[in-house]
């Protein structure tokens, strides 16, 4: 029999208590693995670039800047390029269909975002072919099962057209994937002229710049100047990163990071106490088992590193069961959920699932080691 066999043999003497740790663990992993998938995700800022600047009226979200602040701030020593964009949030059919589309000038987005969003060429001649086309994101058309070509009617909540009403028609032009998995396609990309043009108020302002600094540039020094430039203006800009903003403006909700930290330790904290309690019993109802083992020549290290062995091999298990389930989850769940399994995600599971598997047999490998060959006679 190999050391691995009896291993796995003894983590298996009580298969009803082996299955219901394994369950408990693997409960624990998903926890884990659903809440770092959103960290991840779209909703998250894992995927956001922290590179690119914002540029946004310091009084808040809800105040715009005039658009002849783009060559202002193309000036300033260490500026690549600049585009601008408005948003149009609203939605589509039931008010809790929410969906947001920027305004943009086609090419001037696609010289800072057509790698990060995957802007192939067809996609922007797609968007420039009418003033009312749309590009939309892959996580966003999935979600609302849109396609190229269709018709869809979106009615914004806070701009009004000179008409008089706020249900505004595009024309889906195409559908970009994004770079990777992680980044944030639940967005559409409309043509600034158009909005422009049919709005009601507010008309030649942005909601945002969006800044590529020059090679070798600090970001946080660029957005130093670009704020010290508007400092003393009627409207003065805050600058910052995009994954600045993001994090920023989840904690206008709450600190999602602290809580998700929070949960997932109290999982595996619980965890841990109920694997280490369970662990120590078997340990004892082996007592008489140990002391053969000694009496036989077995070390008390080859005895310490099976009893571990065992812990990590229910860990193991467990986790694998976790975040297999994980990855089901994101591929059933809501794209605009934004859970995203990276291999970071799976990673950081790994040496999470080594560690604690490890971590919990320490103790019932030392009450082994400690066992004596005659106390575990009496123990028969």
């Amino acid at each position: 029999m190999t050391f691995l066999t009896l291993a796995r043999r003894n983590a298996w003497r009580k298969p009803m208590r082996t299955l219901l740790l394994v369950f408990c663990i693997a409960v624990a992993f998903l926890i884990y693995g659903l809440t770092a998938s959103f960290l991840s995700g779209t909703q998250g800022t894992a995927g956001a670039n922290d590179d690119v600047l914002g540029v946004m009226n310091k009084s808040g979200r809800g105040h715009t800047l005039p658009i002849a602040y783009q060559r202002r701030i193309s000036s300033v020593e260490g500026v690549a390029d600049v585009a601008y964009m408005s948003r149009l949030r609203g939605y589509s059919e039931v008010e809790r269909n929410v969906v947001v589309a920027n305004a943009v000038v086609a090419d001037d987005i696609a010289r800072i975002n057509s790698e990060s969003l995957g802007l192939t060429p067809d996609l922007l001649a797609a968007l420039k072919q009418g003033r009312d086309r749309v590009l939309v994101g892959r996580a966003l058309a999935d979600a609302q099962g849109w396609r190229a070509g269709q018709r869809i009617d979106i009615t914004s909540f806070n701009i009004l057209q000179k008409a008089g009403g706020r249900n505004w028609g595009f024309e889906v032009g195409g559908v970009f994937e994004g770079a990777t998995a992680s980044t944030d396609t639940y967005f559409m990309l409309a043509n600034y002229e158009y909005v422009n043009a049919l709005r009601a108020r507010n008309v030649d302002t942005v909601d945002s710049f969006v800044v590529q600094p020059a090679p070798d540039i600090a970001a946080s020094a660029l957005a130093a100047r670009i704020d010290a430039l508007f400092a003393n203006t009627g409207a003065p800009t805050k600058t910052q990163s995009e994954k600045q903003f993001l994090e920023a403006f989840l904690r206008q909700f709450a600190d999602v990071e602290l809580i998700v930290s929070l949960v997932v330790g109290a999982a595996f904290v619980t965890i841990l106490m109920i694997v280490i309690n369970t662990m120590l019993f078997a340990v004892r109802e082996r007592t008489f088992e140990i002391g053969v083992l000694k009496t036989l020549g077995f070390t008390n290290q080859f005895i310490a590193v099976l009893i571990l062995c065992e812990t990590l091999l229910i860990f193991v298990l467990g986790g694998f069961i976790g975040v297999a389930l994980t990855k089901l989850a994101t591929q059933v769940a809501s794209p605009a959920l934004g859970l995203v399994l990276t291999p970071a995600v799976v990673g950081k599971a790994t040496i999470i699932t080594v560690s604690l598997g490890i971590f919990t047999g320490l103790l019932p490998a030392g009450l082994a080691m400690r066992t004596t060959v005659s106390n575990a006679f009496r123990a028969r």
